[in-house]
C-alpha cells in the first residue's frame, strides 16, 4: 500500500466563519429585531458564544459578524464581544437579505480569497438563506434565534417538553430552508464545525 494511502487524511481547516449578531452571538431570542427594542441584557453573549470565538481565534480562523440593524444599534449590541471579531456593516438598503451580497461583503472584509471552507452561523432564516445563496456552509441555531423568539428567562421558564416542541419546530423550519446543520446554541458549535470539516474531507460541497 502506498504511504499516502496508509496515512489518515486530516480534515481541511475552515477558511472563515461568519456569524449573525442578534439571535446568534448576542440578544438571545433576537428581541431587538423582533420588537425594535434594545436593553443592556440584549447585549449579553448567548450560551457558548464567547467560548466559540476563543476556540476559533486559537485556530486562527478569521471571523466577522453581520446584521441588518442600524450601525449604532448593532455596535451597542456587540459591546460584549471581543474587539478582534470584525463587524461587517453592509447597507441593508442595497441588496438586503436574502441576497448574498452581505455575506460576500463580510468575506471581503476578512480578505478571504476563496468561498471553499467558509461557514455562516445564524438563527435568522433570511440571513441563512443569504448564506445559502452565497455558496456558504450554513449552520442554523434553533433555540436562540428569531424562530423561537424568547428571551433567556422566558425560555428557561418553559416546561422542558414545551422547549423541546419549540426547538423541534424551529429545527424543521431551518432544515426546510436547506441549511447544512442545525444546533441548539453556540455551545455546540465546535462539534458541528468538526463535522462540516469531515464532510468536506469526504468531498461534500455546500
Amino acid at each position: 500500500m502506498p504511504l499516502a494511502e496508509a496515512l489518515p487524511q486530516t480534515a481541511p481547516s475552515l477558511t472563515a466563519v461568519l456569524f449573525g449578531l442578534s439571535g446568534c452571538l448576542v440578544d438571545f431570542g433576537a428581541h431587538t429585531h423582533r420588537h425594535g427594542s434594545h436593553s443592556a441584557e440584549h447585549a449579553e453573549a448567548t450560551p457558548g458564544a464567547l467560548d466559540s470565538l476563543r476556540s476559533l481565534q486559537r485556530q486562527q480562523i478569521p471571523c466577522a459578524w453581520l446584521d441588518e440593524l442600524p450601525p449604532a444599534l448593532s455596535q451597542s449590541l456587540a459591546a460584549a464581544l471581543p474587539e478582534w471579531i470584525k463587524p461587517s456593516q453592509h447597507s441593508a438598503t442595497n441588496n438586503p437579505w436574502p441576497a448574498p451580497n452581505a455575506c460576500w461583503h463580510a468575506l471581503m472584509t476578512l480578505n478571504v480569497e476563496r468561498l471553499d471552507g467558509c461557514v455562516l452561523v445564524s438563527g435568522e432564516p433570511r440571513l441563512l438563506q443569504a448564506g445559502l445563496n452565497a455558496g456558504l456552509w450554513t449552520i442554523g441555531l434553533a433555540s436562540c434565534g428569531s424562530l423561537c423568539g424568547l428571551a433567556p428567562e422566558q425560555w428557561q421558564a418553559l416546561p422542558p417538553q414545551e422547549r423541546d416542541i419549540k426547538r423541534a419546530k424551529a429545527t424543521m423550519q431551518l432544515f426546510g430552508l436547506g441549511v447544512h446543520s442545525v444546533i441548539d446554541h453556540l455551545g455546540e458549535l465546535d462539534t458541528c464545525l468538526a463535522d462540516i470539516s469531515l464532510r468536506r474531507l469526504k468531498g461534500e460541497k455546500p
